[in-house]
């Protein structure tokens, strides 16, 4: 009886453990962009002293959304993997409510602060000529 209940609950925990991973989604870079943001680090006589901080902003198109996440490198010479070349570039990612995770070629992850979600554009085929009459 005893053993039948630890059977049981670790069956559960197994199951709930693996309903709760996220499934990866294949997406596409439209565009990536290199950013600066200013901050302020200290005041001098009431003049501001200021530090450029890089970040780079990349969209990403899965189905019919566009991701737009921004990303603070650790140090000015971290780059974005060279694969990631924007425009049609396919990636792998995890997406969560805040954040998306973005594959490496590596297999390792990039997180992404997600700060816009935009509806994309339908894409209009044009004709062809033998549609035309």
């Amino acid at each position: 009886m005893k053993y039948c209940f630890v059977l049981v609950l670790a069956v559960a925990s197994l199951l709930n453990s693996y309903a709760a991973e996220k499934l990866y989604q294949t997406g596409t870079i439209v565009d990536i962009q290199q950013k600066t943001n200013t901050r302020i680090l200290y005041y001098q006589v009431n003049t501001p002293i200021t530090k450029d901080e890089p970040y780079d902003e990349v969209s990403v198109r899965v189905k019919d959304k566009i991701y737009v996440g921004d990303y603070m490198p650790r140090h000015a010479s971290e780059t974005l993997p060279e694969d990631w070349t924007a425009p049609q570039a396919e990636v792998h990612l995890r997406l969560e409510k805040h954040y998306m995770f973005l594959t490496r070629p590596a297999g390792t992850e990039l997180q992404f602060v997600i700060t816009k979600r935009v509806a994309a554009a339908a894409q209009k085929i044009p004709d062809s000529p033998s549609q035309k009459k």
